[in-house]
């Protein structure tokens, strides 16, 4: 197989781990450039990837880099007029979640992709290559629970770290699109369905940072399909356990649960304090597995010519519904899609 030299634009807590995985994980990538003006991301590149060509500028890296792709890991609102760049210059993409923060910006990246269908274009919605997502998915295929009609989802980021999820706040476009949209995939992905019809609410209860930022630290959201099923959506950014990611999947047949409790490993302690189960303690402990294996599979589809099964279309129909939760939650009322 012909290696696939890539670039990787954004050294910041998840492009480092992705800039590592392509560097020595990812059989047939060649991390041939980076893209970064923070002098943090520049020393990592030097001390930490070889040393290899960096950019301050994208469209630098696009003009004057040997790139066959480039994995974006960029802030949310730049993720659109990157990958019609990138695709415009020839360049297969992979690009970090959200596909975009308006459903707008989504479409112009959903018109750049239908433009070059020779080209491939990959959303990162990792948690579907995760072990545990990728079984259950299985056993729904296998008709083990029936036919599905509620998902119960909850994600909530650990209160160690709150205080760059506050700083962060007003460039995220709010609690449902940068935290939500994880749940919101993997709901249309099990139901086979897309949302007719939204509800939502919000609440700040221990750092009233996050209101005065114009958003909320945790939501809840009530979603139904066309297909009749239903989803229940809860989010927030205060576990003080560590990083509390819950999937629930009913089914007329059965049920599948997949991290009841976010345990780190199979080891219990016990102790005159009494049982103890470690929880993981942030996204890139939990979900490890899973930023390697999507990034796998984007560089054999590249090698392949094969489109992946995350489309863009996925992605636009994400940022939409994460959208319409916002406007749920700032008008208290139903929204209809």
């Amino acid at each position: 197989m012909k290696p696939v030299r890539i670039g990787i634009a954004g050294l910041g807590r998840l492009g480092k781990v992705h800039a590592w995985h392509l560097k020595y994980q990812v059989p047939g990538a060649v991390l041939a450039a980076v893209c970064t003006h923070a002098e943090d991301g520049i020393a990592y590149a030097r001390d930490e990837l070889g040393n290899p060509p960096v950019y301050a500028d994208f469209q630098d890296m696009l003009n004057f880099a040997d790139l066959d792709a480039v994995v974006l890991v960029t802030a949310s609102g730049a993720h659109c007029a990157q990958i019609e760049a990138a695709l415009d210059a020839g360049k297969h993409v992979f690009c970090e979640k959200p596909l975009g923060t308006s459903p707008e910006d989504c479409l112009r990246a959903e018109a750049a992709v239908t433009r070059r269908p020779d080209l491939i274009f990959m959303l990162g919605f990792m948690r579907r290559y995760d072990e545990s997502y990728v079984y259950a998915m299985e056993k729904i295929r296998q008709g083990a629970i029936g036919t599905p009609y509620l998902v119960k989802a909850t994600s909530i980021d650990p209160n160690a770290q709150a205080e760059q999820f506050i700083r962060y706040t007003a460039h995220s476009a709010g609690i449902f699109l940068d935290l939500g949209i994880h749940d919101i995939d993997l709901m249309r992905w099990f139901l086979d369905s897309e949302v007719s019809e939204i509800f939502a609410l919000g609440g700040t209860f221990k750092h009233p940072e996050f209101r005065d930022a114009g958003d909320e630290e945790t939501a809840v959201a009530a979603l139904r399909f066309q297909n009749g099923a239903m989803g229940m959506l809860h989010i927030g950014r205060t576990a003080p356990h560590g990083y509390h990611v819950e999937t629930e999947i009913v089914g007329t047949e059965g049920t599948i649960r997949i991290s009841g409790i976010p345990q780190r490993n199979r080891a219990v302690l016990l102790t005159p304090a009494g049982a103890v189960t470690e929880c993981v303690e942030g996204f890139q402990e939990r979900f490890a597995g899973a930023y390697l294996a999507e990034l796998r599979e984007f560089v054999t589809c590249v090698a392949q010519g094969r489109q992946p099964e995350v489309t863009v279309r996925d992605g636009v129909q994400s940022v939409v519904v994460a959208e319409a939760a916002k406007r749920a939650w700032q008008t208290r009322k139903p929204v209809q899609l």
